[in-house]
């Protein structure tokens, strides 16, 4: 507000009120910074907390893997998962209570001297599910990317303490996988087997698919609540000839509506399975008959299309084959394999429901022919690399191309198909991974979308 300056009397009054005002506000100051002094221990604290570097913890990680922070400083440590997790710093009695989801706590490491540190979520299960990292305390633990000159030369130093630590780390679950190989699967459940159907007495083929939920474990130690059909990710393959008459029974056992559409199968419209398109949803505890005439050769999935923004990445999803792509003069395949990606829901980063080191390898013989059939249900692309042997690319979306060509990476985007022959040439164990690097690698080692091709 202008004070006009003719107004002297206005203008006099208004400024013996300011004063007045002045003076009481000075006077509340001072009571409440009296009040902060008694609290100055935690106004500290949560500096401390603010200037430190910040760990998250999800299903089943610690994020990120390497903290720094500095001698005397503090972590602003949050649970940003879905069930309770906690930190603590193996070989000491450092760490926080158990978090509740959303919520989070100040960890003060100014007890700790300056060195590298083992932190892990010490509830039972989640640091062998992979809620385990390193922390680094020291004058260069800043949290913050310093460059040139003695911080620089301190953050190496750090960096090479804990390179030993991270070598055992990383080569842990190569040895679980190893151990799978020689021992057996280690964790419960296997999708993606052949479904045997009931010949009726038409010669009509019938596929029973009950849809529920399920504990499945994706790795060893973490167990999900997965969506799926007949209790596996993915569901059963269910693989016709062409001209079959096929039956497809659904049983809804979710607690939701559901339904199954046939990606990539010809069918009729009215079995194309959407909801409020083509059909009705089917409500839980009801079923539904799809019925159709298989017409192929063709590469294709089955997975639901409603609610599928979490159903499909959560379990409901399977391959479809209709007959045998063709393949060039002379080459006889010797196993078929369909390998469903994903990178979401419940089930995340895997290869046919499985996060390595629990993930199948593919064994086979020198000279042997291999097809695979590369399927994302997943809500990314990922580029399928594979070490050591070509791949050649016959068919795309179960299309045979008139011109296969080979190819040691094979993008594969959301929703499509790519059927490539692989022939066991050189013997030895090859790496088979997503090359979208951290799909497939973190500093504790490979996980996800990682698996092998062992030429025998």
């Amino acid at each position: 507000m202008r004070v006009r300056r003719e107004d002297s009397v206005a203008f006099s009054a208004a400024t013996s009120v300011f004063t007045l005002l002045t003076v009481m506000i000075a006077m509340v100051a001072l009571f409440v910074s009296g009040s902060a002094n008694s609290k100055s221990t935690d106004a500290v604290t949560q500096a401390n907390a603010a200037a430190g570097p910040s760990v998250s913890l999800t299903e089943f990680a610690i994020d990120p893997f390497g903290a720094q922070v500095s001698t005397g400083g503090a972590l602003r440590v949050s649970n940003g998962g879905k069930v309770v997790h906690n930190l603590r710093i193996k070989d000491t009695d450092v760490g926080t209570a158990d978090l509740d989801p959303g919520t989070s706590a100040v960890l003060d490491v100014s007890s700790l001297d300056a060195g590298s540190y083992e932190v892990f979520c010490s509830l039972p299960g989640h640091e062998s599910a992979g809620m385990r990292g390193v922390l680094a305390v020291g004058s260069a633990g800043s949290g913050h990317a310093e460059h040139g000159g003695a911080a620089a030369a301190a953050a190496d130093k750090q960096l090479l303490e804990q390179n030993d630590t991270l070598d055992e780390l990383q080569a842990q679950p190569v040895k679980a996988y190893v151990d799978q190989l020689e021992n057996g699967a280690n964790t419960e459940g296997v999708g993606a087997q052949l479904l045997t159907p009931k010949v009726l007495a038409n010669g009509t083929k019938e596929f029973a698919l009950t849809a529920s939920i399920v504990e499945w474990e994706v790795e060893p130690g973490k167990t999900v609540r997965a969506w799926t059909y007949n209790g596996t990710v993915p569901g059963p393959t269910i693989k016709v000839q062409p001209g079959d008459r096929v039956r497809i029974v659904l049983d809804n056992q979710l607690p939701q509506s559901t339904a199954i559409h046939f990606h990539g199968i010809d069918v009729p419209n009215v079995m194309d399975g959407v909801p409020f398109v083509t059909q009705d949803p089917v409500k839980p505890g009801d079923s539904l008959t799809y019925e159709f005439v298989a017409r192929g050769p063709a590469v294709g999935m089955y997975h639901s299309h409603h609610h599928a923004e979490h159903q499909v990445p959560d379990g409901l999803l399977g391959a479809f084959l209709i007959g045998d792509e063709p393949v060039p003069p002379g080459v006889v395949v010797s196993q078929e394999v369909p390998m469903v990606l994903n990178d979401a829901g419940v089930i995340g980063l895997s290869l046919n429901g499985k996060s390595f080191p629990a993930t199948a390898p593919t064994i086979t013989k020198v000279g042997d022919w291999v097809l695979i059939h590369y399927m994302n249900e997943g809500l990314q692309l990922h580029p399928m690399h594979l070490h050591g042997l070509p791949q050649l690319v016959i068919a795309k979306d179960g299309f045979p191309l008139p011109q296969p060509y080979q190819a040691d990476t094979v993008a594969v985007a959301p929703g499509e198909r790519y059927s490539v022959l692989v022939q066991a040439t050189v013997p030895g164990v090859w790496a088979w991974h997503c090359h979208i690097l951290n799909h497939a690698e973190r500093d504790d080692g490979m996980f996800g979308m990682v698996t092998t091709f062992i030429v025998q």
